[in-house]
């Protein structure tokens, strides 16, 4: 159990009251409101066929009303694009930020999630290769090396990522090409090892992603000025 005060009124009536406060002379539609086994803290508001139809994940159900009321308002003020009230909008950061939820997300996520793993080995980089060859440079050879796969698709948006939950550095295959220079690649792997190294950190409701240590580590990579240019040109 996340918590311990537990919903007692019905989801239903708190997306209606909240409803009505927003918008008080408007029509009220009929809400459908179920919890679903999602991989996140995820909620979504859609308005089909006359009703609001609301998707909230499953880590809510033992959520404070409080809570699911800061939550109801946001998503209505949303779909109907009214300003979020400040305290609303507080509330449900510090819950949503919070260590008990932060950690059951991460939980979840290792759970639920689906991982699909290509291996490190491409046409012309393996990146096990040169995740080893930084580790010893940079990391003393002390970094444990998580899962290390290249992407599905030729993606030019997200070029990397670390997953914590799933521990696994996703490369874009578009590096894996003869006109990829090394130095890209090993860029690329070593930001996203630095964040095995400086994880996640909340400072009051905000996630810090890139610490100062992180950054002055980053600014320690020999070839950073040409791995962002050519990062760019792509």
């Amino acid at each position: 159990m996340l918590c311990s005060i537990l919903v007692t009124v019905d989801p239903v009536i708190i997306f209606e009251e909240e409803y009505r406060a927003l918008r008080p002379r408007a029509p009220m539609p009929p809400f459908v409101v179920r919890f679903r086994r999602f991989t996140s803290l995820n909620t979504t508001i859609r308005l089909r066929e006359g009703q609001l139809r609301v998707s909230l994940s499953d880590l809510l159900e033992g959520a404070p009303e409080p809570v699911l009321r800061a939550i109801a308002h946001i998503l209505i003020a949303k779909i109907y694009k009214k300003p979020i009230d400040a305290a609303h909008n507080q509330r449900y950061k510090r819950f949503a930020s919070s260590a008990t939820i932060t950690r059951a997300v991460e939980r979840i996520r290792s759970t639920r999630a689906v991982k699909y793993y290509f291996g490190p080995e491409g046409r012309f980089y393996n990146l096990e290769e040169v995740f080893d060859s930084i580790n010893v440079r940079f990391f003393h050879g002390l970094l444990g090396r998580p899962d290390l796969t290249w992407s599905e698709h030729f993606a030019k948006r997200s070029l990397g990522h670390y997953d914590a939950a799933l521990n696994t550095i996703v490369v874009s295959r578009v590096f894996d090409r003869p006109s990829s220079p090394r130095y890209a690649i090993e860029y690329l792997l070593y930001h996203e090892m630095l964040h095995l190294k400086h994880p996640v950190t909340m400072h009051g409701t905000r996630r810090c992603v890139h610490s100062r240590a992180f950054k002055a580590d980053e600014a320690l990579f020999p070839q950073l000025k040409e791995a962002l240019a050519f990062l760019k040109r792509l």
